[in-house]
């Protein structure tokens, strides 16, 4: 168990913590920062993870399975706060956990095939976008520059969402050919 596996470990613990916090009293500034605290250390060993995998070639099957599904878990648990806290429309998050199971679905196949796909541009972006959207949102600044941001930030996100499934789609379309 080296060390960007043990911080996706803490990732996915820290889950749990940042959900409660956020919807024991959603109303409470106080509960809010700290949710924010959580969500933004956990986003932050997602950067830190791979870097030092990377770096120090430390990838292992266990981090190329966990990570993805550690940054899944975070950023959809948040979305679906989110909704609870009447903040992003359910029907934005369904597209956007939507496109998660596709893309998972997609890399299964192509698995199977002996093909890895990897990360492109637009999935990193979509990423950023999601998890800064997020992090305003859960601020809950009662401002209307902070409201306006997250707006915007939510309809990036969104379109990002969509933007990188086509491209994940059409850059590996070879992958469906080979099912028929």
């Amino acid at each position: 168990m080296n060390l960007p596996n043990k911080l996706t470990i803490f990732r996915v613990l820290l889950i749990p913590f940042f959900v409660v916090v956020l919807l024991i009293n959603p109303e409470n500034s106080i509960n809010r920062y700290i949710a924010d605290a959580i969500f933004i250390i956990a986003s932050l060993t997602d950067m830190l993870d791979g870097k030092i995998a990377r770096k120090y070639n430390l990838v292992t099957d266990f981090g190329k399975f966990m990570d993805p599904l550690a940054d899944k878990l975070l950023v959809c648990s948040a979305l679906i706060c989110l909704i609870e806290t009447r903040q992003v429309p359910a029907w934005v998050v369904i597209i956007i956990i939507a496109r998660e199971f596709v893309i998972s679905g997609f890399r299964l196949v192509a698995s199977d095939n002996g093909i890895v796909i990897a990360a492109s541009y637009w999935g990193k972006f979509k990423t950023v976008f999601q998890m800064f959207m997020i992090i305003v949102m859960v601020a809950n600044i009662n401002h209307i520059v902070a409201f306006t941001l997250g707006q915007i930030l939510m309809y990036i996100a969104l379109v990002l969402t969509v933007v990188s499934l086509i491209d994940y789609l059409y850059k590996n379309k070879d992958v469906l050919k080979e099912q028929k």
